[in-house]
């Protein structure tokens, strides 16, 4: 007996197609990047920040402290009255470390409003105040 065989006159080998693979893979790979990227930043909220040539990235800050232009102030995004000020740094700070504050201010709040604030967190023990500035291109 003579076996038959069926020969496909079109049949291709299998191939494994990586392209799209690739395409997922660098995908995840941004999607990793850009989403490390934004859990840097400081938990404050938006302002429109001031330009200093001379600005240093401050990287060791334990509270931020923010005047939107309304003149509102916010310890680590929760609202704080200015006369409770110091009462809820001293909460916020732990004692066996002094505690720095990076003060957000927009740059259309009133200067004196600022000086109040930057007195009133200055009579806090152990507390370091830097002022948060855009770095000037």
């Amino acid at each position: 007996m003579v076996r038959r065989r069926a020969i496909a006159s079109d049949e291709q080998p299998a191939q494994i197609n990586i392209v799209p693979m690739i395409d997922v893979t660098f995908s995840i790979l941004a999607f990793f990047i850009m989403s490390t990227l934004f859990m840097t930043k400081l938990d404050t909220l938006s302002v429109n920040l001031p330009k200093a040539k001379n600005s240093q990235p401050q990287m060791t800050a334990k509270a931020s402290l923010t005047i939107n232009e309304k003149g509102d102030l916010f310890l680590n995004r929760q609202p704080v009255a200015q006369n409770q000020l110091i009462e809820a740094i001293k909460k916020i700070q732990p004692s066996d470390q002094p505690l720095t504050v990076v003060l957000n201010g927009d740059r259309a709040i009133n200067y004196g409003s600022a000086v109040e604030v930057l007195d009133q967190i200055r009579q806090v023990p152990g507390v370091k105040v830097v002022i948060a500035t855009k770095k000037d291109l």
